[in-house]
């Protein structure tokens, strides 16, 4: 059977495939040495840090050191010395004071994707240098009414990025429900890849690699190579899952486990949604209820045709392979049934919103020109690659605009906008059914997505971009004003 043809999220049914495996069905294989593979670790969760009365303080090393990844001590990068790094728990009007060292030999800074904070100042302000060896104060006030949901933090210092998350540094965000949905227990679930070398250092990447989008050999769940669960049959977990790596795809399959999908990104679903697999673009996330049944599942992403260089590197088809992420165990005594999950707050529906202005961006990759010299790739949105000093797009603070995204480039590329999420009103020529928010929106290789924005709240400049984070660095980005 063919990989997923290219298309973003939701629901697919009874597909019933298998992809290809890492080091084996609910097995950890030893990198280091290249042994025979041996049973997978019990899985663990990254340090949480919980705010109180409003408010979190938090400090944050962003340093290269020695970290535990798939079992083995390797040298990456990592926040406070974890990968991933701590778990920040907030409620919406919350203030985060956010302390960033930085560790590193070159610039860094922070971005709280997701997160409907201000661009400006001292908050989400991607413009932000923090040089090596010296610091930053960070706050961000959350709005009273700030939706929860699963975010997360990483670097995003132009030209960057992609190093710094691939190398280790990225960390989950997650805001409380104003009403708590009744759960066994909940989990975070970051999802990583990386390549190390054979003395445990963090590979470095090919020209080629960048142009298509690296991915790594080793695919991880919070640092762990198929860590396993054990839990009750008829239990609730609710898994809230991130999408951290620098250009995989994600399509997720827990085969013999109920599913039901809460929401994306940000965005919620009036009640739960019954999925049998979630497709998640670099960036996005996914907020999921698995009800337990006995026996041993395994969850595995599967994989993701992701487009080919027609013409550009060789030809060069660009594809996200499968592998296993971890085994879930129910066994034991059954518990007793969950109660019932309450009704959300209907998401806001802009379909019937007056639409201030329509916009077109188009997505493009090309050799040569736009400024990356000859014989080099180049990545571009409306014709222009990333200029720091230029505003490409202005709009109104208040306004609800339409956004056309078109991909003129045969590979696909998630779209994400800082700030203000999307609600996603037709994709690859189609109506999308039902109310869908995200903050990135896979764009298909020459195809289109349509979104509409409201631009609430906030005024002030940041980016919008491709979230395969290597076009990002290489020029896939433009600056977008709110007045």
């Amino acid at each position: 059977m063919k990989p997923l043809s290219r298309r973003n999220v939701l629901v697919l049914g009874g597909l019933g495939v298998a992809g290809t495996v890492v080091g084996g069905t609910g097995l950890l294989w030893d990198w280091d040495s290249g042994s025979s593979p041996v049973a997978g670790p019990k899985s663990v969760e990254p340090q949480l840090l919980r705010s109180a009365n409003g408010r979190l303080q938090v400090q944050l090393e962003a340093a290269e050191g020695q970290v535990r990844i798939a079992g083995r001590q390797a040298r990456a990068l990592s926040y406070n010395g974890g990968l991933p790094g701590p778990t920040l728990f907030l409620r919406p009007g919350d203030r985060l004071s956010l302390s960033l060292r930085n560790g590193l030999s070159v610039a860094t800074n922070l971005h709280v994707h997701g997160l409907h904070v201000s661009p400006e100042g001292n908050s989400d302000n991607v413009f932000v240098a923090v040089e090596a060896g010296t610091g930053f104060e960070y706050e961000y006030l959350l709005p009273e009414n700030h939706p929860p949901g699963v975010f997360w933090y990483h670097p995003h210092h132009h030209g960057m990025v992609a190093d710094q998350v691939f190398g280790g540094l990225y960390g989950a965000i997650v805001v409380e429900d104003p009403n708590p949905i009744p759960v066994s227990r909940e989990r975070i679930l970051v999802i990583s890849d990386v390549s190390l070398d054979g003395s445990g250092r963090v590979q470095t990447v090919s020209p080629m690699d960048r142009m298509a989008g690296r991915e790594g050999n080793l695919v991880l769940v919070n640092g762990q190579l198929t860590p396993r669960l054990n839990v009750r049959p008829l239990e609730r977990e609710r898994w809230r899952i991130i999408n951290a790596c620098v250009s995989r795809y994600l399509r997720l399959r827990l085969d013999g486990q109920h599913l039901q999908l809460l929401g994306m990104d940000s965005g919620r679903f009036a009640s739960p949604q019954d999925v049998e697999e979630i497709v998640l673009t670099p960036g996005n996330r996914a907020d999921l209820l698995v009800t337990t049944t006995a026996g041993a599942s395994i969850l595995r992403t599967l994989p993701v045709d992701r487009g080919a260089a027609s013409g550009m590197m060789g030809g060069t088809q660009v594809a996200s392979s499968g592998a296993d992420l971890l085994t879930l165990n129910v066994t034991g005594a059954q518990a007793a049934a969950p109660a019932p999950v309450p009704e959300q707050t209907a998401p806001r529906d802009l379909r019937t919103a007056t639409v201030t202005a329509r916009r077109e961006l188009t997505l493009a990759m090309g050799m040569g020109g736009g400024g990356m010299g000859s014989g080099m790739m180049s990545f571009t949105i409306n014709g222009n690659p990333f200029d720091p000093s230029r505003v490409d797009v202005k709009v109104r603070g208040g306004s609800v605009e339409e956004w056309t995204l078109t991909n003129t480039s045969p590979m696909d590329h998630p779209f994400h906008l800082h700030v203000w999420p999307m609600q996603l009103i037709e994709q690859a020529g189609r109506p999308v059914k039902g109310v869908i928010w995200q903050d990135v929106v896979n764009v298909p290789a020459n195809g289109s997505a349509r979104v509409r924005i409201s631009f609430d709240d906030f005024a002030g400049t940041t980016v919008y971009h491709c979230h395969i984070l290597d076009h990002e660095d290489q020029g896939m980005m433009g600056i977008i004003e709110a007045t």
